[in-house]
């Protein structure tokens, strides 16, 4: 009887612990961090728009943290509302140029961590 009692938290154990393991990895999955010096060069960005660009993207990225801590379709909207945003104050700040690249960047990245359903 006790073998079994021990088996039965060892096995509980290990289940939790692939729970926990999965929440981890798809919280990281919306962590939108970026090195905003490639960014810069890859953009050719000037010094004013670097500046508004960083705090854009800052935002975004805590927007994006947040809705990963909500249910799957509490989520899927937060997620929605954050691009949606993002990508309108982006369209402020850089030129049309400036802006596909941007684009082709956010889509990439998103679609690479699964995000785009």
């Amino acid at each position: 009887m006790m073998m079994t009692l021990v088996a039965m938290l060892c096995m509980t154990t290990a289940f939790a612990e692939d729970e926990n393991t999965n929440a981890v990895n798809n919280i990281e999955a919306y962590k939108m961090d970026v090195n905003m010096d490639k960014l810069s060069q890859v953009l050719h960005l000037a010094a004013d728009q670097r500046e508004a660009v960083e705090n854009i993207h800052h935002i975004f990225n805590t927007e994006m943290v947040h809705a990963a801590q909500y249910g799957n379709n509490d989520r899927d909207a937060m997620v929605k509302r954050a691009i949606d945003t993002d990508v309108k104050r982006m369209r402020y700040v850089l030129n049309e140029s400036q802006m596909r690249t941007y684009l082709l960047l956010l889509n990439t990245t998103i679609n690479n961590r699964g995000l785009n359903k």
